[in-house]
């Protein structure tokens, strides 16, 4: 576990948050293009601070999520990135996990399904009888029917057999 731990602690101390990784695809594009932030800022008349708070993933310094997407669309478009992968990158926001809480949770769904699946006789043999009882009633209504069609049906053929 202890390794596992270290592991993670390790790949999430880059700052795994989506912005901050659009923010290093948008550093790399403009720096292999030679432009300043002050440049690319006044081409897409927006503040130099919102495009170097997007580029180091800095969501404190940014208006709303809505803001923040629509300049990363501009920004992509002006650099001719792919517009789309990074609109893709911006919608998935990628959490933290921490083993504990799978470990945690996976027991969990193991302990209910245990539960769930504990056979109880008593209440099988309840059910059981009353389902027969309840059967033997709709079963004997059927029957009391039937006898009663039958033993009105035997009057009239007594008048029929009489006026032949």
């Amino acid at each position: 576990m202890k390794e596992i731990k270290s592991v993670s602690r390790i790949n999430n101390k880059g700052g795994d948050s989506s912005l901050k990784r659009i923010g290093n695809f948008i550093k790399e594009a403009r720096s292999s293009k030679n432009q300043s932030i002050e440049e690319l800022a006044s081409d897409l008349k927006i503040g130099a601070h919102q495009l170097e708070a997007i580029e180091e993933g800095n969501e404190e310094k940014l208006p709303e999520k809505v803001f923040i997407k629509a300049m990363i669309r501009r920004i992509s478009q002006k650099l001719k990135l792919d517009t789309e992968f990074l609109m893709e990158e911006f919608k998935t926001e990628r959490k933290e996990v921490k083993i504990e809480e799978i470990v945690e949770e996976v027991s969990q769904k193991n302990h209910k399904t245990s539960e769930s699946k504990n056979f109880n006789p008593i209440g099988f043999l309840i059910f059981i009888l009353i389902s027969g009882f309840l059967g033997l009633i709709a079963s004997s209504l059927i029957f009391n029917l039937f006898s009663d069609s039958s033993q009105n049906q035997t009057p009239k053929q007594e008048l029929i057999k009489k006026t032949k």
